[in-house]
């Protein structure tokens, strides 16, 4: 006699209700939240002190050389040091420094001995314009303070809890550049992979369903004037349709952004074979060749050479607040300079590589809406949600992040914010080359101390 059909989902909801009953849950949920706090002031600091050192070198020092803005020499002898300092760090402290960049933001957690080589890399690194980002040193700083207040509390026994709190701590600590817990919790789902291929195969077409579902309901509502009582927050600006042009540009745009980026990663994974041997001169030699790639850029358009040499926040704010006063030719330079620059960083320098990743889309996208009934704002939009789409290998999160940059111009263009990161995704699949993945970085990169689950798969 077979069972009813609702008999496995009511053994799952009654497992589900013992764990969540369960003391030991109750005393992991308390930790988690107890961790939070100094996790998220740790990383204030840390995010603090690192815009600070990256004012003083980028404008503070300039200035006091007399220069209104950096010479275009400028990242030339930053760069240099940024491989000196780094290249010791990278050969001899424990971890090799953090993460590889090439390798997403996944593998085993950062744990306590392998953090101050993680810091020390970002701190002194970071700010002399590495072309990456701050989200995968505060990962690290997350999982290590997490693991070492497991350690010190004498719980460092349970391997499952261990890792556990270190996700914990890595997602705490990346919510707080990324716009909430909200972006975060929906890159942790995507990125874990609970489902595996199922999960992906099964997002995709849900994605493309509910973005046609979305268009075809917001043009019929207003062709039509009738209303569906679909759910709504009224405070919300009005709907409004995206025009063919955005469609019709966007898509192969979001593709052409997949490429490149694609592109780029694949130069970074060919540079971590290059630097597996004579990694520390190799490490100042790809910081030095970073350097001329954002000289060139300053050489070839006159602008500060800070907008390709640093993560990209700043001149993310800079191109959606004005993004007419950058020329086609200004756009086109920063998207080929900085994105050769970041794939160099990518396989051999220490960083988060979707920062930047963001603002090549983001520039991408800008430098094509000139085009017939292409707008700005849909391309930046699309431009966002196809480059984080294409690096992280995580559309849905993508899509949520570029939602939560745009805020309230986001509203209008959702259906083409999930399109552009569900084509992006597919793309570089497709481009994506069959061979292994990056390795471990010299000198043991990983880090990891936890034998536990990877905090994200995100980048796989």
């Amino acid at each position: 006699m077979t069972a009813p059909a609702n008999a496995v989902p009511d053994r799952a909801e009654r497992s589900l209700r013992q764990t969540l009953l369960s003391p030991g849950y109750r005393r992991l949920l308390l930790l988690c939240v107890l961790l939070g706090v100094p996790i998220a002031l740790a990383c204030f600091f840390f995010v603090g002190l690192q815009h600070e050192l990256q004012h003083w070198v980028w404008t503070s020092l300039p200035e006091a050389a007399g220069f209104d803005t950096p010479p275009w020499w400028w990242p030339l002898p930053a760069l240099v040091l940024a491989g000196l300092i780094l290249a010791p760090i990278v050969t001899r402290m424990p971890g090799g420094g953090g993460h590889l960049p090439v390798n997403g933001l996944g593998g085993a957690p950062v744990g306590p001995r392998a953090l101050p080589g993680a810091v020390l890399a970002a701190l002194a690194t970071l700010p002399l314009g590495v072309v990456l980002g701050p989200e995968a040193p505060l990962m690290a700083v997350g999982s290590g303070l997490a693991l070492l207040a497991v350690r010190r509390a004498g719980a460092g026994g349970d391997q499952r809890a261990s890792a556990i709190l270190a996700t914990a701590g890595s997602t705490a600590a990346i919510s707080t550049i990324l716009g909430g817990p909200i972006a975060a919790a929906v890159l942790l789902i995507e990125g874990a992979g609970l489902a595996g291929t199922q999960l992906v195969a099964l997002l995709l077409p849900c994605l493309l369903a509910s973005a046609t579902g979305a268009l075809v309901f917001t043009g019929f509502g207003q062709w039509t004037g009738l209303e569906i009582g679909a759910l709504s927050l009224p405070d919300l600006p009005p709907q409004a349709n995206p025009d063919a042009g955005d469609f019709l540009w966007g898509l192969p745009t979001a593709a052409l952004i997949a490429v490149l980026v694609t592109l780029a990663r694949e130069l970074g994974r060919r540079t971590v074979t290059w630097t597996r041997r004579h990694t520390a001169a190799r490490t100042v030699a790809c910081a030095t060749a970073v350097g001329v790639c954002v000289a060139a850029y300053a050489l070839i358009t006159g602008r500060s050479p800070a907008e390709a040499a640093l993560s990209g926040q700043a001149a993310l704010a800079q191109l959606a607040a004005q993004p007419h006063a950058w020329s086609v030719g200004a756009l086109v330079a920063l998207v080929a300079c900085k994105g050769l620059a970041w794939g160099i960083a990518l396989g051999a320098l220490r960083g988060g590589p979707i920062f930047p990743a963001v603002l090549l889309g983001a520039a991408t996208g800008l430098a094509c809406s000139g085009l017939p009934g292409f707008g700005a704002t849909p391309a930046l939009a699309l431009g966002i949600a196809a480059a984080a789409a294409a690096v992280t290998g995580l559309p849905l999160a993508s899509a949520v992040l570029a939602v939560l940059l745009l805020g309230r111009d986001a509203h209008d263009q959702m259906p083409l914010i999930v399109t552009a990161s569900v084509v992006a995704f597919i793309v570089a699949q497709l481009v994506r080359g069959s061979g292994p993945e990056a390795g471990r970085a010299p000198g043991g990169e990983s880090g990891g101390e936890t034998g536990g689950a990877p905090t994200t798969g995100a980048a796989r």
